[in-house]
C-alpha cells in the first residue's frame, strides 16, 4: 500500500469524499502551508508588521476604463447645470440605519442624469461630521458615537433627547414645500442665513452629499473626475453658499490651486428641486493641475499634527494619502511632523525652506486671512491637503472647505487672528445659532469660562474623545502658528499678503465675481431669486467694509 493510500486511510471514508478532488491530490503541499503558517504564528505573533513600500513607481492612481464625456463641462460655473438622482427607497433606509448604529457612511447605488447624460449605478454617500450633526431622521437625532452631548445629534445637553424639529428657527418646517433648515421664506437652498444647518433624512434634496462615479463600476469617470461633492449652506454665503463660491472663484482667479465648482438643480426621486452647490473634490483629475509630480495628502478633522513615532498606522487619524497609493507612503508627512514639532527656533528659519514652499506656504496663509476663513488648517475641522513635490522634496498647502470663509470681523489685520463671527462684525439674529464646532481660535477659551454646546467633547470626531485625540473643537496649527511667529518670515507674508489684497480686494475682483456668481445662480431652477439677492447684498457689503479697512493698514500702505 502507498504512502498517499496510508495516510488518507487516517481520515474516515464519508470525510474523505466530501474533500475536493484537488484537496485530496495536494495534501502535502497544503500540510506543508498549514505547518509553515503555523511556526510563522509562534514565532512573529507578538510583533508588529511596518508596512513599507518598495516599488519606485511615480504613478498610483486607477486605471480608467471609461471617460464620460457629456453634454456641458460639470464645472462651468458659467452655466446653471441639472442633477437628477434615482434610487430604491430601500436602499436608501439601509444606509440610513447603518449609519445611525454605527458611524458608517455607506453608499447606495443610484442613476444620475447630469445635464441630460445618464450614469447609472454611481455610488452617492453622505459627506461631513459636524455637519451632519443637525441630521434628523424619523424626528429624532442620531446618537453620538461614545456618548457625550452633541448640538444638533445624540444626547442634548442635560442628557435629554432633542424634541423633534429641535434645532429649527422660528416657524421652519410649517410652509408647504419648504425643507427643515430653510429660513421662512428664503427657499431654494438647505440651510437659512447664518444659522446651523438642519436637516431632515426624509428630505434627501437638501443633504450633503459624495457622488462617486467608480463606486460600482470600476474605472469609470466623468469628465476625468471620480468623485463630486454637493454642498450645504455655510456662514458667510447664509442659505446660497454663496461664500464658498465666491472664495473658490477668487483662489482661482489669483492663480491659487482651488477646487472647481458649479451651481445646479438638484432633483432626488421626484421631490422637489432645490439650487445647490457642485464642488471639485480632490482626487487624480484635482492633483494633475499641480506643477510636477508629486503625493497629495488629505488632512482629517481628528488632526493633530503632533509626533507620535515611526508607525505609520498610528497616523491613520490624522492623514489619508489621495494619490500614489502602493508606490509612495505617509513617511514625508511623518518626517515633516516631527521636525516641525521638534526643530528649535534657529534651526526653523534656517531650514523651513528646505521642507516647505514658503511662498507658497505664505499666499496661503495670506488668503485665509483675507478671505475671513476662520476653518483654514489650523480651525477645527483642519481643512486643508498637503503637495509633497517629488522632485523639489517640498510641501505645498492647498486649501480646502470654504464655508466658513467671510465669516469673521472685516477689520481682521494680517496679524491678527481670525476668530468666528458674522459678516461685517454682526451677531446672531433670534434663534440663530453658530456652526457646531465653532469657537475662537488657538485653543482660546469660550467667554466667561463657559464650553461649547454639549460639553468641552462637543464637536470632535467620533472616537476622538475616546482616544483623547483632539478633534472638531480644537484649533491650531503648529506649522502655521510657527511661521507667522518667526521673524525670518514676516517679510514674506507681508509681500505676499499685500499683492493678494490688490488682485482680491482693491481692483474689484472680489466684488466683480459675486456679481457675475450671483446672476449665474438665479438661472439654476430651485434658487429663490430674494434669497439670492439677500445674501449677496449681505457679502457685498462685507466685501466693501473689508477693502477698506485693510486700504489704510500698515501692511498695505507700507508698500
Amino acid at each position: 500500500m502507498s504512502e498517499p493510500l496510508r495516510t488518507r486511510s487516517l481520515l474516515p471514508r464519508k470525510l474523505r469524499r466530501r474533500l475536493p478532488v484537488r484537496v485530496r491530490q495536494n495534501w502535502k503541499l497544503l500540510t506543508t502551508c498549514v505547518a509553515f503558517v503555523a511556526v510563522l504564528t509562534l514565532v512573529l505573533g507578538t510583533e508588529r508588521i511596518h508596512p513599507y513600500v518598495t516599488s519606485a513607481s511615480d504613478t498610483g492612481a486607477d486605471a480608467v476604463t471609461v471617460d464620460i464625456a457629456g453634454t456641458t463641462d460639470l464645472f462651468d460655473a458659467t452655466t446653471a447645470h441639472s442633477i437628477r438622482l434615482t434610487f430604491r427607497d430601500a436602499d436608501y433606509e439601509r444606509m440610513l440605519d447603518t449609519y445611525w448604529k454605527e458611524g458608517e457612511k455607506d453608499y447606495v447605488e443610484a442613476d444620475l442624469t447630469i445635464d441630460g447624460t445618464t450614469v447609472p449605478s454611481v455610488g452617492i454617500r453622505l459627506k461631513g461630521n459636524s455637519t451632519l450633526g443637525g441630521l434628523t431622521w424619523k424626528g429624532e437625532s442620531k446618537p453620538r458615537q461614545g456618548g457625550g452631548g452633541f448640538p444638533g445629534g445624540g444626547a442634548a445637553p442635560g442628557g435629554g433627547r432633542p424634541a423633534p424639529g429641535a434645532g429649527q428657527q422660528p416657524g421652519q418646517g410649517q410652509q408647504p414645500g419648504q425643507g427643515q433648515g430653510q429660513q421662512p421664506g428664503r427657499g431654494g437652498f438647505p440651510g437659512g442665513g447664518m444659522a446651523r444647518t438642519s436637516l431632515k433624512a426624509e428630505e434627501p434634496e437638501t443633504l450633503p452629499w459624495l457622488i462617486s462615479f467608480d463606486e460600482f463600476v470600476d474605472g469609470r469617470r466623468y469628465q476625468g473626475h471620480s468623485e463630486v461633492a454637493v454642498r450645504v449652506s455655510g456662514m458667510g454665503g447664509g442659505s446660497t453658499v454663496l461664500n464658498e463660491a465666491l472664495s473658490l472663484s477668487l483662489l482661482a482667479g489669483v492663480g491659487e490651486a482651488a477646487q472647481r465648482y458649479a451651481y445646479s438643480s438638484f432633483t432626488v426621486n421626484g421631490r422637489p428641486t432645490t439650487a445647490r452647490l457642485l464642488v471639485e473634490h480632490p482626487d487624480e483629475h484635482f492633483a494633475d493641475q499641480m506643477d510636477g509630480t508629486g503625493v497629495l495628502y488629505k488632512s482629517l478633522a481628528s488632526s493633530s499634527f503632533t509626533d507620535q513615532g515611526d508607525d505609520q498606522t498610528d497616523y491613520q487619524d490624522d492623514f489619508k494619502q489621495i494619490t500614489m497609493q502602493g508606490s509612495q507612503d505617509l513617511q514625508p508627512v511623518i518626517n515633516l511632523i516631527k521636525w516641525v514639532n521638534s526643530a528649535s527656533d534657529e534651526e526653523f528659519d534656517a531650514h523651513l525652506t528646505d521642507r516647505v514652499d514658503v511662498e507658497s506656504f505664505a499666499r496661503y496663509v495670506a488668503l485665509q486671512n483675507l478671505l475671513l476663513n476662520f476653518d483654514d488648517m489650523s480651525g477645527p475641522g483642519k481643512n486643508y491637503y498637503l503637495w509633497y513635490d517629488l522632485e523639489t522634496k517640498k510641501f505645498s498647502v492647498i486649501s480646502w472647505d470654504h464655508n466658513l470663509t467671510f465669516s469673521g470681523n472685516a477689520a481682521q489685520g494680517p496679524h491678527d487672528s481670525g476668530g468666528l463671527g458674522m459678516p461685517g462684525g454682526m451677531r446672531p439674529t433670534e434663534g440663530e445659532q453658530a456652526p457646531e464646532g465653532a469657537g475662537p481660535p488657538g485653543g482660546a477659551g469660550f467667554p466667561d469660562g463657559a464650553q461649547p454646546p454639549g460639553g468641552a467633547d462637543a464637536g470632535r470626531e467620533d472616537g476622538a474623545a475616546e482616544r483623547g485625540r483632539p478633534g472638531g473643537m480644537m484649533s491650531g496649527h503648529k506649522l502655521k502658528e510657527r511661521f507667522l511667529a518667526s521673524d525670518a518670515f514676516k517679510g514674506v507674508y507681508e509681500d505676499a499678503y499685500r499683492a493678494l489684497y490688490q488682485q482680491v480686494y482693491a481692483d474689484g475682483r472680489a466684488a466683480g465675481s459675486l456679481d457675475a456668481i450671483t446672476a449665474v445662480l438665479k438661472a439654476v431652477d430651485g434658487a429663490d431669486a430674494t434669497a439670492v439677492d439677500t445674501d449677496a447684498d449681505r457679502l457685498r457689503t462685507l466685501v466693501k467694509q473689508r477693502t477698506e479697512s485693510l486700504r489704510g493698514n500698515e501692511v498695505i500702505t507700507r508698500g
